[in-house]
């Protein structure tokens, strides 16, 4: 990769790729595309146009999924001449055309695909068939042909437009992506069903100022939020890793203003934001073939918070003390959520997500496998919710109940958990800050199994 090629090698590949296209043809008899992209200059594959070529990868297998138009074969090959995909498709041509030009026109990166459609016969679809008008120039915006016949572009001009679309498309594409995973773990997590003392699809546990839309609401607010984090992460990966969390802050500051502007002043999903926030940005200083990696992404956020309780607690005394999680500190040494953040999570990477994963294995679904993963985080870490709403000694006595209850078995049935909600809701207990882990443990899974 990022070796540059002669015109032989690049004359080479066109044969070998004609080879490969008969030899598909002659087999499946079937309509054949051909995905390859369209880069300038001699330096044909490097790890960014890699990436950018398996996000086109990507959006047409979406695609066609989408359209219930099965794939009858699929192959891939990845040299310094380039990258090439070939789908056999039992579909009309002109159908899979209209498919594979929306792809290269819907943005600026498809402009750098060239998703050729052959038909049986081996004829090549072309747009005008479609009555759509020629590729236009990545520069000027006029017709390709016209400004590659002319050479109107230099080469140099050309290689820096290339990378520059390929950044923007990345960037764009796993910002979205982490924000849609973030926010849909947030809404799996408030609607496990029952939860001890949580606002759930069946009740408010033990709160009076929310229920599950106040939940909605927040979630769908914070979308823009985790999105921001993504980008953060991508534009600070050379910095040091306290850098980027450093640069997280004033966003995390706006996204609670808009928490509480959604939620008219309830404080839904503030612990939340402090932990989804990192995890996203974690995702974007990652390349994305390490996103399926639970502990790369929680060893960056390691990283990314290394000191930040000392840094954070640093001159604090009973009299300027504040918050719930400044005072336990002084008095317990209790760090919260920052002193999980900074070990790297490990009640989610040693008890939330292994007790997720053994639950599915066990062919639980995803909502009890997600109960007892809660139940299992309340036992890992010192929850400050819980805390907060009684003490210290009633914390450490629930979470003796809770383990009690695990020693008979890792998922506690249905009536089992009622009757332990209905205990919480009694002594008005909420183990909140479990609930934010166990979102935590829900994005790691889909991320992990890429659902």
């Amino acid at each position: 990769m990022n070796q540059p090629v002669t015109l032989p090698q690049m004359l080479d590949a066109r044969e070998r790729r004609a080879v490969r296209q008969q030899k598909l043809l002659d087999q499946y008899q079937a309509v054949l595309v051909c995905f390859t992209m369209n880069i300038a200059g001699p330096v044909k594959n490097s790890p960014l146009i890699r990436e950018g070529f398996s996000l086109g990868n990507r959006w047409l297998k979406e695609r066609l999924r989408s359209m219930n138009i099965p794939c009858l074969h699929y192959e891939e090959w990845n040299e310094p001449t380039g990258n090439e995909a070939y789908y056999v498709i039992d579909r009309p041509a002109r159908l899979v055309k209209g498919v594979t030009t929306a792809i290269e026109d819907e943005s600026p990166l498809g402009r750098l695909f060239d998703m050729d459609v052959l038909a049986p016969g081996g004829e090549k679809s072309d747009r005008q068939d479609l009555g759509l008008a020629p590729r236009r120039c990545l520069i000027c915006g006029g017709p390709a042909k016209v400004c590659a016949r002319s050479r109107t572009h230099s080469v140099e001009e050309l290689e820096e437009r290339t990378c520059q679309i390929l950044k923007e498309a990345l960037e764009d594409a796993d910002a979205a992506d982490a924000a849609r995973l973030a926010c849909r773990a947030l809404l799996y997590e408030v609607a496990t069903t029952p939860k001890p003392g949580l606002v759930d699809c069946a009740n408010n546990g033990s709160h009076r100022d929310m229920d599950l839309f106040t939940f909605f609401d927040s979630a769908s607010a914070l979308w823009p939020y985790f999105a921001s984090c993504t980008r953060t992460g991508r534009q600070t990966a050379a910095l040091k890793a306290p850098e980027t969390f450093r640069a997280l802050r004033p966003a995390g500051r706006k996204a609670e203003a808009d928490m509480l502007a959604a939620t008219k002043g309830v404080n839904t999903h503030k612990g939340a934001i402090f932990s989804m926030g990192i995890l996203c940005a974690a995702l974007g200083r990652l390349p994305r073939n390490r996103w399926q990696e639970p502990d790369a992404i929680l060893a960056e956020c390691r990283a990314m918070t290394e000191g930040l309780t000392a840094s954070d607690f640093a001159g604090l005394t009973r009299e300027n003390a504040a918050t719930v999680g400044q005072k336990l500190y002084l008095e317990y040494q209790i760090s919260g959520v920052r002193g999980q953040m900074e070990a790297g999570l490990p009640a989610v990477r040693e008890a939330g997500l292994p007790t997720l994963r053994a639950g599915l294995a066990q062919g639980l679904s995803l909502n009890d496998a997600g109960c007892g993963a809660l139940l299992a985080l309340m036992t890992a870490t010192v929850d400050t919710c819980l805390v907060a709403r009684s003490s210290l000694l009633t914390q450490q006595e629930t979470c003796a109940r809770v383990r009690n209850l695990l020693e008979e078995t890792s998922f506690p049935d249905r009536e089992a958990l009622q009757a332990l909600d209905q205990a919480f809701i009694e002594q008005n207990l909420s183990p909140g800050g479990s609930a934010d882990l166990l979102a935590v443990c829900y994005l790691l899974y889909f991320l992990e199994t890429g659902l």
